[in-house]
């Protein structure tokens, strides 16, 4: 299909780093079988793979800022244009070689995310998105599941780890949401998480603890979908708050109802 030349530019950037990572991954697969592990090798991949998405957008776009998880943020000439980048969303599911990552670019002009690129390099799925433009799956219109009652629904969540998080918030939320819904699961990672939801694969998705690049292009690509995407309050910035709530309009409220006493 054609894409814009931003989209273009997003496309080409992340199938290349893609391949660096499909690449990795038959590495890491082989890597399980050592006693070290391969946890080093996940870094260099991460910080390889993150190298070469600055390098084709800052080539393509000249003076847009840059915002990465390993490089931190670098403001550009342009003052109005960020990309917000993570080159490797799903480490851990990387690091044990489950084919559930991706890479994750969004692009903010003034504050908001006009354009969302979220890429699987393992299954070839991409996902695109622009700001009135609608979302797709490589060729095909995504648009968010229609049902209305959690009861019928398939829920994703994300999890706490060691280190991370609050373990006895989620306990209660899992307590609260795992009785009245279909399913409930937490695949390890946000982008492809919020991507499930704009396919209508998944229902609905709520996460804490967040960051920018493992939201900005799962929002407005769920969004060009017809989904709704907020924080825990319902009406707040998932972006400046860190967590996230979406669905379509009805299982969005539902969840919205549930959490956001939870938290208090």
């Amino acid at each position: 299909m054609l894409h814009s030349a931003v989209i273009n530019v997003m496309v080409k950037a992340a199938r290349r780093a893609g391949r660096s990572l499909k690449r990795d991954l038959g590495e890491i697969e082989n890597l399980q079988v050592s006693l070290k592990g391969p946890a080093n090798f996940v870094s260099l991949a991460d910080k390889r793979a993150e190298q070469m998405l600055c390098e084709d957008l800052d080539k393509a776009r000249p003076g847009y800022g840059f915002i990465g998880e390993e490089g931190g943020a670098r403001e550009g000439a342009d003052k109005s244009h960020t990309w917000i980048v993570d080159p490797l969303d799903g480490t851990t599911n990387f690091l044990h070689g489950i084919p559930q990552f991706a890479i994750s670019i969004g692009l903010q002009r003034e504050g908001t995310i006009i354009a969302g690129v979220i890429y699987n390099p393992a299954n070839d799925e991409l996902y695109t998105a622009e700001r009135g433009k609608g979302a797709f799956l490589n060729d095909q219109r995504l648009r968010v599941a229609g049902r209305r009652k959690l009861s019928e629904s398939v829920i994703a969540c994300g999890l706490p780890h060691i280190g991370r998080g609050d373990f006895k918030l989620s306990l209660a939320e899992l307590a609260e949401i795992q009785p009245r819904v279909a399913g409930l699961r937490r695949f390890g990672a946000a982008s492809l998480d919020m991507a499930f939801v704009a396919a209508g694969r998944l229902d609905g998705y709520w996460e804490r603890n967040l960051q920018a690049w493992d939201l900005a292009a799962g929002q407005i690509i769920a969004r060009e979908a017809g989904g709704i995407v907020s924080g825990i309050e319902g009406d707040d910035d998932p972006l400046k708050t860190g967590d996230v709530i979406c669905g379509n309009e009805f299982i969005h409220a539902e969840l919205v109802k549930i959490l956001k006493l939870l938290g208090k």
